[in-house]
């Protein structure tokens, strides 16, 4: 399951200005380059609400915008998400340092009973392999030369366990779900990490450990490039749903959008 606050946040203004295509057996959001390229692309993993909630699309419409190449977001959830946007309405805190009540705790239990079923379709057994076949079908139809990917919450974690597979040639990982050290250790690509202050589904001692264990490896042979940025006053979310009309949450969401660009421009070019 992922972590509670991946189901609470706002939805971005604007419309989706790409299409929606089919690689393989998934279906995926397109925002083509505005002159064609091959020489790199971005996939982008979404967190748990899937494709239905419109600010994954638009967050690739900028991204493509910015780096001038196509930008995927595959159907992780084959067209059925574990949860809706609207779930866990006004049960999660939405500033660092909010506590979670205990009649939230409850509506929460009672969610993630009803919504059961939906976790277990999309439990990683399923979608890994989804995931990593989509990728492979890309560079064998579209022959880019580097792929790189950005994950949110759910989809950070997904990028995490698919950095040891050689399918990425480099990963942006904002405010992840699970992140153990086993996986940290194995990671082979480039990562830039968008934390958040408050993370419930990343937390302090997480983070910190993640970075200690890619330090480790600098000036030997399985040193990979890094960087870990951190945005004040923001909490699990901020970089995919912000709270815009929040200062701190409108800074990290552009921040973070800003670290994803500069991160690709550096490593895929």
């Amino acid at each position: 399951m992922s972590c509670p606050q991946c189901r609470e946040g706002f939805i971005l203004p604007g419309e989706p200005e790409g299409e929606m295509v089919k690689v393989g057996a998934t279906d995926a959001y397109l925002h083509r380059a505005s002159e064609p390229t091959s020489s790199r692309a971005v996939v982008l993993l979404t967190d748990i609400f899937g494709l239905p909630l419109k600010n994954s699309k638009i967050l690739a419409d900028k991204i493509s915008t910015r780096l001038g190449c196509d930008v995927w977001v595959p159907d992780l959830f084959n067209g059925r998400p574990p949860l809706d946007i609207y779930d866990l309405e006004g049960i999660i805190p939405e500033k660092p340092g909010q506590k979670i009540t205990f009649i939230a705790r409850l509506k929460f239990l009672w969610l993630a009973l009803r919504r059961g079923l939906g976790f277990y379709r999309s439990r990683r057994a399923v979608v890994d392999p989804r995931t990593e076949s989509f990728v492979r079908k890309l560079r064998e139809e579209k022959k880019y030369g580097k792929i790189g990917a950005v994950g949110y919450c759910f989809g950070g974690s997904l990028g995490l366990r698919l950095a040891n597979k050689d399918v990425f040639d480099s990963l942006v990982i904002c405010h992840p779900g699970k992140t153990p050290v086993e996986l940290v250790k194995q990671i082979k690509i480039p990562t830039s990490w968008a934390c958040a202050e408050d993370d419930m589904g990343f937390k302090t001692d997480q983070r910190h450990a993640a970075e200690a264990t890619l330090a480790e490896r600098k000036g030997k042979p399985d040193f990979t490039e890094y960087e870990f940025k951190d945005y004040k006053g923001t909490v699990h979310g901020f970089a995919a749903r912000p709270r815009l009309e929040d200062p701190d949450a409108k800074a990290g969401f552009e921040g973070a959008l800003e670290q994803t660009v500069a991160w690709f421009e550096r490593t895929l070019s």
